[in-house]
């Protein structure tokens, strides 16, 4: 079972002009499929896929995107687009674990660490991170244990923890860890720091499944502990937003004489059933 994850993120209806904005910024861009609902793209081999969801949810950086450059002045670019009309976290700067690093939020509010170092490091150029804050600290560990229990062929490449000098965190705490679901790789750490965001439906993981036991599956494995939702969507019992959609939707989707029976279809689902989706 190898399923390829890719990351939903929901926009008041800017989805367009967020792709097209992010296509000109990355290199190795490109949008992939479009509708009145959904444009996706693809950067460097990863998908994103941009919602026009409306206004119910908020980007913030519970979940950003690490990106590793190993053209500086390729870093340099990048920084200076994503920073215009948004909101710096961290300087791109020398610090002690990349001689080049930044976090920013961009002008869509959608987060972003740039660093500058080996690809080979990673094996990913688009890496989601999620941070574990509020009430879910210390929880890191636990997430990625049941995560990479759930996805087959899962390694974990390894777990930096805090020292015991390094309050307000708490010695043993996930500073860093990487870790690879079924070959997508995923970043986490955990910061006791007060902060007044926890993870939403704004960025969800999206799960490419080819048959209904796959939906099955990871539906009932990824709701244990969690809440289901409608459409595909559910939380997890750590609070991240999954998605776990059939391979075929966007096939049925792209189809000009079905995409609205279908669209009604899955409207009525909280779990996606391929043959009703097709039946449509």
């Amino acid at each position: 079972m190898k399923n390829k994850i890719a990351t939903c993120l929901w926009f008041d209806g800017k989805a367009k002009e967020a792709a097209t904005f992010y296509c000109s910024v990355f290199k190795d861009a490109n949008i992939t499929a479009e509708n009145p609902l959904v444009t996706a793209f693809e950067a460097s081999g990863y998908q994103f896929i941009c919602l026009n969801g409306g206004p119910d949810f908020k980007f913030n950086p519970s979940i950003s995107f690490y990106i590793v450059f190993e053209d500086e002045n390729e870093i340099d670019e990048v920084w200076k687009k994503l920073s215009l009309g948004g909101n710096v976290l961290m300087p791109l700067n020398k610090y002690d674990w990349s001689e080049k690093y930044g976090w920013v939020q961009d002008k869509f509010g959608v987060t972003w660490q740039l660093s500058f170092g080996k690809l080979s490091d990673v094996g990913q150029v688009f890496t989601p991170s999620l941070m574990f804050v509020g009430d879910q600290y210390g929880k890191a560990k636990d997430a990625i244990n049941h995560y990479t229990a759930i996805f087959k062929n899962s390694v974990v490449d390894g777990i930096l923890p805090y020292g015991k000098d390094e309050a307000p965190d708490v010695e043993g705490a996930v500073k860093h860890a990487q870790f690879s679901l079924n070959g997508n790789k995923f970043m986490v750490m955990e910061s006791n720091h007060p902060h007044n965001f926890s993870f939403n439906e704004a960025i969800s993981l999206v799960v490419k499944c080819d048959n209904q036991s796959e939906i099955d599956y990871f539906w009932e494995k990824l709701t244990e502990g969690g809440k289901e939702s409608n459409c595909g969507w559910l939380k997890d019992k750590f609070g991240v937003s999954w998605q776990i959609v059939p391979t075929v939707l966007e096939e049925l989707m792209s189809n000009p004489e079905k995409s609205e029976r279908v669209t009604q279809a899955f409207l009525k689902m909280k779990k996606f059933d391929i043959e009703k989706l097709k039946q449509a």
